[in-house]
């Protein structure tokens, strides 16, 4: 669709086109007083209301851990160490014994839905039942389509009597704690008063989380109130009031920062940064489990099959010189995570800037700068995670063509670009692309590398996007799952990643820092070191 880009009139044009439109008609609105926080989300589209939203980990964030309660939470309380999980509406959960597929959870006692109906274990079996039970009359073709990626291994659930209920796996998984942390807990009655439609629902959601619906539109902005009789006190909202924008340029996100449209942005563009913090702005950044990669189609006739092709590619890359360009809001991409990390163990293939280097394996491989190899990549044009994907995916393609590959782009909306994740390399939505860019979180084993490489995780099953296969790295998933004891586990996680490092299956970019602009009004913000964030300790001074 585009092949290149200027990067400043793109994105200086695109905000002076959104503001009139997006300011005038729906943030001018938004503008209530006292105790009202408004945001400014990088998606196109407000996130799904229905517990299991779609827009990615943005979708997450600002849809389901405000909206809803999942049987297990993280804590976002810190901004000091990696997040961890906590009891929510399960206060414990173990492995059965002598059936160690099969997980037990006991519930929390006294938790109401925003429409005062009490939860009990049926609440849960019934959200399960809607996820991902097809022939159930409850069943939610969306909830199933954004829950399955994230909790792909489930096949049973059910009672163990009052408040036990329990879940099952194909096989043993040690890692499924972390993945229910994506599913919101919803109830029969609040379908039913929906007129049993799950898109009308979305509309008068009703969950137990922290904040209750008071309106949806998906394309202008949902209104959230604070829940004054949550059952955990301690994250009962400061604010009294919370307002999601979907603003999906960067500069129309810091315009509307700079005017006071909005209170809290989600990735500013990176060359108005310095002058918001010297205007009076706070700049908020911290490390989290987040890779920005270019996946890399292993089916036939990709280029990517080509390992020399792969490793020119991440030879080519200034990863110092797109730091800059970000204004220092990133770490050099040094595989699916960064140097330090426990898993990160012992690659052979060092990800530094040798353009000589690409250009004699390229060669080696047949191409050259004038005989260059000609692709297509799929990119989105903004998105929860995605950094400042026009810019950053601009800057790898000069990189790329000076060492002989020539990419074409394709641009995605981000939920479109999620669909053909989700379907994978050579799939229709994925429009002939042989990489797609895409940004995850590999905050638990399973994330990590599992879901992404695992043969039995090939798209459509999983969002192994290029389909890569390999049974002795199989193998090794395996025992990764079953594993309990966290130094051995923690081994052979290392031991997978050298191994995607050293073979170069992605091209490595960027770690981001998840920056965050805020007003100075905004008081009370901790940013966790995580995918989510908790916008309940956040008061409006």
């Amino acid at each position: 669709m585009i092949a290149t880009f200027n990067r400043r009139d793109m994105l200086l044009g695109s905000a002076a086109t959104l503001a009139p439109a997006i300011f005038g008609m729906n943030l001018l609105q938004a503008q209530t007083p006292g105790g009202v926080l408004r945001v400014g989300m990088t998606v196109s589209a407000v996130p799904s209301s229905n517990g299991v939203p779609d827009q990615g980990g943005e979708g997450a964030r600002f849809m389901n851990i405000t909206l809803y309660d999942q049987l297990v939470a993280w804590d976002l309380s810190r901004s000091d160490k990696a997040a961890e999980l906590m009891p929510c509406l399960a206060t414990a959960w173990s492995v059965e014994p002598g059936n160690a597929k099969r997980w037990n959870f006991t519930l929390r006692d006294g938790v109401k839905f925003h429409d005062g109906h009490t939860l009990t274990v049926d609440d849960i079996v019934f959200s399960f039942d809607r996820a991902f039970k097809r022939d159930a009359p409850w069943f939610d073709q969306r909830a199933y389509g954004q829950a399955l990626p994230q909790i792909p291994g489930v096949v049973a659930w059910g009672s163990a009597g009052k408040n036990k209920f329990w879940v099952e796996t194909a096989t043993i998984d040690t890692t499924l704690p972390y993945a229910l942390t994506w599913l919101g807990i919803v109830h029969k009655g609040a379908w039913e008063a929906a007129g049993r439609d799950w898109n009308a629902y979305t509309a008068k959601a009703v969950g137990t989380g922290p904040w209750k619906l008071e309106s949806f539109n998906q394309r202008e902005r949902a209104v959230l109130v604070r829940n004054e009789n949550y059952w955990n006190k301690n994250r009962i909202p400061k604010s009294s009031k919370l307002i999601l924008l979907p603003i999906p340029d960067a500069n129309a996100r810091v315009a509307a920062l700079r005017s006071g449209q909005v209170d809290f942005v989600e990735s500013p563009a990176p060359d108005a940064v310095e002058s918001l913090r010297k205007a009076g702005f706070k700049i908020v950044t911290n490390v989290y489990p987040h890779n920005w990669t270019w996946f890399l189609a292993q089916t036939p006739g990709s280029p990517w099959l080509d390992i020399r092709v792969r490793k020119a590619a991440n030879l080519a890359i200034d990863r110092g010189a797109l730091k800059t360009l970000l204004g220092g809001m990133m770490l050099e991409g040094q595989g699916l995570i960064p140097k330090g990390h426990p898993w990160y163990g012992n690659p052979t293939f060092k990800l530094t800037y040798d353009p000589d280097a690409a250009r004699k394996l390229m060669a080696e491989a047949g191409y050259n700068t004038k005989k260059p190899l000609k692709t297509k990549v799929a990119i989105s044009s903004s998105g929860s995670g995605q950094m400042q994907p026009l810019p950053m995916n601009e800057f790898i393609q000069q990189s790329l063509r000076e060492v002989g590959i020539e990419v074409e782009f394709e641009v995605f909306e981000w939920q479109a670009m999620i669909e053909a994740w989700k379907a994978g390399a050579g799939a229709p939505a994925s429009r002939g692309c042989t990489a797609l860019n895409i940004s995850q979180g590999p905050f638990d084993p399973f994330r990590a590398f599992a879901r992404i490489l695992q043969t039995n995780m090939a798209a459509p099953a999983g969002v192994n996007w290029s389909k890569f296969s390999d049974p002795e790295l199989d193998k090794i998933f395996l025992q990764i799952q079953q594993e309990t004891d966290t130094a051995k586990q923690n081994a052979l996680l290392a031991k997978v990643h050298g191994t995607v490092v050293d073979r170069a299956l992605f091209l490595f970019a960027a770690h981001d820092l998840s920056p965050r602009a805020l007003s100075p009004k905004v008081k009370g913000f901790v940013q966790a070191q995580s995918w989510f964030q908790d916008l309940t300790p956040i008061s409006m001074g």
